[in-house]
Parts: C-alpha cells; structure tokens; sequence
C-alpha cells in the first residue's frame, strides 16, 4: 500500500493562516457534511478540532516508529483517573497555533473562545491524583521521553454536581454524548481479561508444575487512542484508555424467545466495568465493580506492553531495562501479580526470575497520609474474582515474611505489622504493602509527606529497604496553568522576559526585579482585575450572586473533606459577619469567599458542608447591614475548566489542611503561579512554597505536623477552645442553634457533634485563634496594594520549583533511567 508522498503531506503539516482554513472548510463538509448554512456551533468546534488533530497525526506516527528504531525504554503511566479536561487549548498552546486558530475563527466570523466552551471536559478523575496523571503526560511529551498513560475510557466521568436547595446532587457526566474528537478507536488491539473460574494443577511430562485457570468468565479491552503532544516539539506521545467490550453481543436464542432485555444482557452487564468512575462502594456490588475496574485495566496494559516488547525482543532478559511501570497511587497494585503470572504461567519462567524482574520494572507513588485511605480488599472478594492472583499473592507474601523472619527472628509482631495481608475479623489484602514489596521504588509527594510515610506509616518497611524511599514533589503544567488559563499575565511576563519559561519555570526568577517598577505593578494589578471581571460575570451568571470587583477574592476549591477543613473557613466567616453587625465600621476590606468543590456521594458530612456553605450564603449575602463587605459563593460542578476561570482571579488561597495530612496539594502551586498569596498551613507542598516564596510573601498558620501528634498524643479537648475563645463560641453556636437553619434547626447538628462531641479530629479550633489573627495580617496587607503587588510578583518568580517538568525530569533521571528521543520529521 502506498502512503501519501511527502508534498502531498505536507498539506496536513502547514500551519499558515490560508491553509488552516482551507483545512477547516474541508473538515465542515467532508467530514462532518455540514456548510455554513446547516452547520451548529458544536460542528464548527469539531471542524477546529480536526484541523488541529491533522497537524499531530502524522508527528504522532513519526513519535513511535522512531521509538521502535531508537530501541527506546519506554515509561508507562498507569492511573485509574486521568483529569484531562479539554484539549483544544492546550493542544493549540502546545502546538504554537493558538493565536493563528484565533485569527483563523475570527476571519471565518467566529470566536475562538465561544468555539471552546463546546468541548465537553474530560471528567475522567476525582482531583488531585488524576490532575497530576494529565499534567505529567505534558511534560513527558515535552520532555521528550518514551511516554503512555494508561487508564479506563469510563463512559461516565466523575459525576455532575447540581445544586437544589443548597444540597448537592449528582447527575451522570455524560462526556462522551457527542463523541470524543480527539480519540481513535483501535479494534485491532482488543484483549480478553479473565475473571472467577477456578485454578487446575498438575505436573507435565518434564514433572514441573504446570497451573491454569479455567472455566473463567471473559471481558473484552479495547483500546482507545488519544495523542499528547509536547509543547514546542515533535514528539506526540500516546495515552490509550480502555473500554470494556462483552465477547456476545447479542443471544439470539432469547431474543427469538421474546426475551428483549435477557437477549443483551450480558453485553450490558459486561460493559458495566468502564461504565462510570468510582462506582460507589458503600455496597458489596459496587466493591466488586471497583475491583473490576482496577484489574480490567491492568490486565489489558500488561498484555499490551508485552505486545510491543516483543516486537523487538525475544526473551525477558532486558525487559526492566526497556519497560518502567509506575503505579500512580495502589490502583493499579493487581498489575504487581498479574506480571508474575503471566511471566510463570504463561512464559514458564522460575519464581525467582520473574520476581527480580517484576521489582526492577515496578515503582510505586504513595498519594495519602491517611491510613484508613490506604487501599484494602477482602479476601474473600479477591478469591472470588481471582483466585490464580490470590495464590501469586500469597506465595508473595510468604516468601517475603520469610526474609522478615530471618532479619527479624523474635519479632513477631513486626512480621505481623509488615505482612501483605491483613489478619483480623475479615482477612484484608493491604494493596499498598504489595506495591511497596512489589517495586523498586517508593516515593512520597511532598517532603513533609515523604518523611511521615518514612517515619511513622511505613517505618518497618523504610528500615528493612532504606535506599527504595525517595522524595519527588508534585507539580504542575505552566503550560495549561499560565500559558493557556492566564493570557493577559503570560504576555505581560513574555514582554519582559521572553518565553523561556514555558518549558524552564525557573526562567520566571527574571521578573523578580519589576516588583520595584511601578508601571510593572500597574500593569499587574489591571491584568488581575480584567480575571477577576471575568469571574464575576461568571458568578453573575450561574449564581445570581452581584459580586464587589474591589473586594479580597479569598478562594478554596478543592474536593471537600473534613481534613480539607472548609469548615475552619466557614467558622472564619461567620466570625467576620459577626464583626459587621457589631461595628461595621470595623471591617476595612471587603471580601468575596469563594469556595467549589466536590464531595464524595457517601460522605454525609462532606455534603452537610456544602449545604452550610449555601445557608451561611444566603444569610449573609441578602443582609443589608453587611452589604458588599462580605459575599460567600459556591459555585457548582467544579471542573478544570472551572479551575482555569477562578484561579486566575484569586487574590488568596486557601490551603488550611491540618498539618500532616495532605500529601501534597497541586491547586496551592497553580494559584501561586497565577499571583495569589497563599494562606496556609505547614502541611503538604505548603512547606516547600513557603521556602521558594519566603517567610515575607505567604501567610502561615496553626500547628506544624509534630505539634499536631503531640497535642493528640497528650488527650486534645476541643471544648476547652470553645469555653475559651468567645469569638469562636458564638460561631459554633450560631450553627448549632439554626441561627442559619431557621426551618430545621437541628440541621447542622452532625457538623457540631463532629467538633465538640467526636473529639474535632482534624483539631479546627485548636487552629481557630491563628487562622483567625493570620486573616488580619492578610487585610493589613491588602490595604497596601503596592506591597501585595510586590508579594504577588515575587510569588510567580519563584514558582519554578513546582512545575511537573522538574518533577518528571527527576523520576526520569532517579527511577525510570529513561532518556529523551528528539522526533526529526521527515523532510
């Protein structure tokens, strides 16, 4: 078959303004069979989007033949949630197109931006861990290393969040109702994943023990194709998610019967595993879903990374020298014993073999602190659905406990703490100690994270393989979180300095010096104020809500959890109302409080939250003593898309964990990048902005993590605070006695018992009085624009720490010894 030459290529390369369109015009009428008269604003999107999908095909293609040629060690990403968000923008940034699109939209009579909103968000994750796994394929490809997320296409994403009444509701996030445009659908790479049946042994004619499992039930994974491309270069890597598939489509037995629904039901039942993200577990049913999902998806990338390391290899002598796998969190722990069975089931290699190449291949990222967080499974499930794994897993651990005996003979109760499973009431199997004894690698997120999983959660594990613990802090994209969502500061920033810092962060140290230009200032502070407008109009529109463009925007998004401590703001703001209506007078700046957010479908107090946030709202927001001095917003169906509109506007975030219980946090590096001041505690990668930013330029409160255990260690009474602390006192109060639920008044209650009578675990009274008084500090220095202007811009400059360029060059360089590949086009 013949290719197209490279004239006729070329077309599809061009990136001028009349090729562009005669591209888009194309793509209107023969791919989409629209012209301008029956064409929607959805197609236009679509036509746009191909357009710019031509121009990374082709450097897609030439990314993995040259991957092949060069014999490269390739890096695979495996994450159960990848946030995507849209792509258009960062696809346009990446490629150096976005100013030519714009222009391209506008001279065919339309906007960029109104073309934009037509791309539904990749919902494909729950926060954090997710963010990372899209900002880290980013960097990878603009990095240029050997590259591939893995994850699930689920059909649903993380939910919709609808707000009635104050109180949360979830709707199904049907992403995919149009489409994906930027996906290829890849039949061709269909695999069977197994699951129940029964094991059978024997002995062959050579008397090796040969086992199989048998009378399986099988599920279909068929792989869906996105390109990633780098910022500024040629290489395009590939994120492949899959798709559950049944093996019948259809029975025709029941359907000649008359039997409609039994006719396709196990084609439904089937497909139910990339259904939705996070099937909820609170029943057995999900439970075994979600265990599902997690082997489905590793079962389906291991087949295929053998796949293709046997292209070009004919034993396993070199696979860890050609294959890294990172487990983004334990999720994809199964992957672990599914590589040992298939290396000494299927390829017959001895135990010993195989395990000194599944360590060498594993490394393992640990995302929480908290250990009722860390993954456990029954047992009983794991036999149910895996019963071959369950035998890997405990020749596994046996062998592992072995070596514990020997190195520790007398200590039996470290062989108990340190085994893999879980003794008690209900046999668990412990899915981070199977990643941990599975990898070579074990990291941590954030410094102060890193040296409690060290310290206190991993201990016996760190004393027994010091040298597989290291440190490698979150970061994030400058390319989707300045460059795209910040375009006002971006330029401002270029002018001054050049672009550099789109791929080297540090490079934004430059502008450290126009701190003292004054003219700089002035330019910074518009450019914020021109956010903050687009913010408002948001507000205005979704909300209602009239919004004071002078006021403090004081922002907290992120998923709502009680550790997250949203409720420490909420008891800030009430004491702040309280404040007005004693003096009004008394309060010098005006605030907006902005808080979004998910909770968890299951978690009551997490969703109580929201609808106090709402409450306290419309009391305070529909008070005339108070006016604009004091706004409180919730906006719904927080999203990266969302993210991208609020960040920029912030004038101070939020990040007011308790100390020692976030990991990390990457929203406290994306709002530093864009100019807001943080207030926070020592908790997470807080510590290490603290340290890049200066003691000066951050707002620090509350107990350090050490001082957090020993206050807990000596017996923490929360009523004490309450008894003594007036200020604090009447919040509670207020809360409690329906000052905010005049019709229910016991509504809050649960939030109250929380507090007072189940021991204020995440300690938000112990932090009130210096939350409280560092807020004060933070006005004092907001009525002095020219210094917060002075703080902000010293804040960008010294961002360069936090971008996951950093952070993928050092798990490059110290765990996957995996080197870059320049792309050369063909010419």
């Amino acid at each position: 078959m013949e290719s197209l030459n490279n004239t006729e290529k070329k077309f599809f390369q061009e990136t001028d303004k009349n090729t562009l369109i005669k591209s888009f015009l194309a793509h209107l009428e023969y791919s989409l069979a629209k012209d301008e008269y029956s064409a929607t604003t959805r197609d236009l999107f679509e036509a746009i989007a191909l357009t710019v999908r031509d121009r990374l095909i082709e450097r897609w293609i030439q990314t993995q033949q040259q991957y092949y040629k060069n014999d490269a060690k390739r890096v695979y990403y495996l994450s159960m949630e990848f946030l995507i968000g849209r792509t258009l923008g960062n696809s346009l940034i990446n490629l150096g197109l976005y100013e030519t699109i714009e222009q391209v939209a506008h001279e065919l009579g339309y906007e960029l931006e109104e073309l934009k909103e037509m791309e539904y968000d990749a919902g494909l994750g729950n926060g954090g861990l997710g963010r990372l796994a899209a900002c880290f394929l980013d960097s990878m490809a603009t990095l240029e290393i050997p590259g591939y997320g893995y994850g699930i296409r689920y059909e649903y994403g993380i939910f919709s969040q609808k707000i009635k009444d104050g109180n949360q509701m979830e709707k199904p996030d049907n992403w995919l109702r149009y489409g994906n445009v930027w996906e290829f659908e890849r039949p061709e790479y269909l695999y069977p994943v197994h699951f129940y049946g029964h094991i059978e042994q024997f002995y062959d004619d050579q008397n090796e023990l040969v086992t199989r499992w048998v009378d399986t039930q099988v599920i279909m994974a068929m792989a869906y194709d996105i390109p990633v491309p780098g910022y500024n270069n040629n290489t395009v890597n590939n994120m492949r998610l899959w798709s559950a598939k049944s093996t019948r489509e259809f029975n025709f037995d029941y359907f000649n019967d008359g039997d409609y629904e039994k006719a396709v039901a196990q084609k439904v039942a089937t497909e139910t595993i990339s259904k939705v993200l996070y099937p909820n577990d609170n029943v057995s049913l999900g439970k075994e879903l979600r265990l599902k999902q997690e082997y489905f998806f590793v079962s389906a990338t291991l087949q295929d990374i053998l796949r293709r390391y046997k292209k070009t290899n004919q034993d396993f002598n070199n696979f860890p020298d050609k294959v890294a796998i990172q487990l983004n969190d334990t999720h994809p722990s199964l992957a672990i014993p599914e590589l040992m069975r298939i290396f000494v089931d299927t390829e017959q290699l001895s135990w010993e073999e195989a395990w000194d190449l599944v360590v060498r291949t594993f490394a393992y990222t640990n995302h929480t602190i908290l250990p009722e967080a860390l993954e456990k499974w029954p047992i009983f499930l794991v036999e149910k659905l895996l019963p071959r794994h369950l035998q890997i897993i405990y020749e596994i651990n046996y062998r592992f406990l072995k070596e514990i005996s020997k190195k520790y003979p007398d200590d039996i109760e470290k062989i108990r703490r340190m085994s893999i499973i879980e003794e008690g009431k209900e046999k668990t199997l412990r899915m981070a100690y199977l990643s941990i004894v599975g990898s070579h690698s074990i990291n941590g997120v954030a410094e102060l994270h890193t040296e409690i999983i060290k310290d206190r959660i991993f201990r016996d594990f760190y004393e027994l393989w010091p040298e597989r613990f290291n440190n490698k802090t979150n970061g994030i994209t400058q390319r989707r979180w300045l460059r795209l969502c910040n375009p006002g500061l971006s330029r401002l920033i270029t002018e001054k300095i050049g672009d550099k810092w789109v791929v080297d962060l540090f490079d934004l140290k430059k502008i450290a010096p126009y701190k003292d230009d004054n003219e700089f200032r002035k330019r910074w502070q518009a450019i914020k104020a021109q956010n903050k407008a687009k913010l408002i109009k948001y507000i205005e529109d979704n909300n209602g809500i009239t919004v004071n463009p002078n006021s403090l925007f004081d922002i907290q998004v992120k998923r709502i959890h009680e550790y997250k401590r949203q409720l420490l703001n909420i008891l800030h703001i009430i004491t702040l109302y309280n404040r007005i209506k004693t003096d009004p007078s008394s309060i010098k700046v005006p605030r907006t409080v902005i808080f979004a957010g998910k909770a968890a479908p299951g978690y009551y107090i997490a969703k109580l939250i929201i609808k106090l946030v709402h409450s306290i709202g419309e009391v305070i927001n529909n008070d005339p003593d108070v006016g604009d001095k004091l706004k409180v917003v919730f906006l719904a169906d927080y999203s990266v898309s969302l993210a991208q509109i609020i960040i920029p506007a912030a004038d101070l975030s939020e990040q007011i964990s308790t100390a020692g219980h976030e990991a990390s946090g990457t929203g406290n590096m994306k709002f530093a990048l864009n100019g807001a001041l943080t207030i926070g505690t020592l908790d997470g990668a807080n510590i290490e902005i603290k340290n890049e930013v200066g003691d000066e330029n951050i707002f620090i409160f509350g107990l350090k993590s050490n001082e957090v255990e020993q206050l807990r260690s000596k017996g923490y009474n929360p009523w004490s605070y309450y008894n003594t602390d007036m200020e604090l006192k009447k919040a509670v109060d207020m809360i409690n006695q329906g000052f905010f639920s005049k019709s229910k008044v016991f509504l809050f209650k649960p939030i109250i018992e929380s507090l007072l009578d189940f021991g204020d675990r995440y300690m938000l009274f112990a932090d009130y009085r210096s939350y409280v008084e560092c807020q004060e500090k933070v006005n004092q220095v907001y009525l002095d624009q020219d210094l917060w202007t002075r703080m902000s811009i010293m804040n960008v400059a010294n961002m360069g720490q936090f971008s996951t360029d950093r952070t993928i060059s050092q798990y490059a360089n110290e765990i996957w010894k995996a080197k870059s590949i320049s792309i050369k086009m063909p010419k």
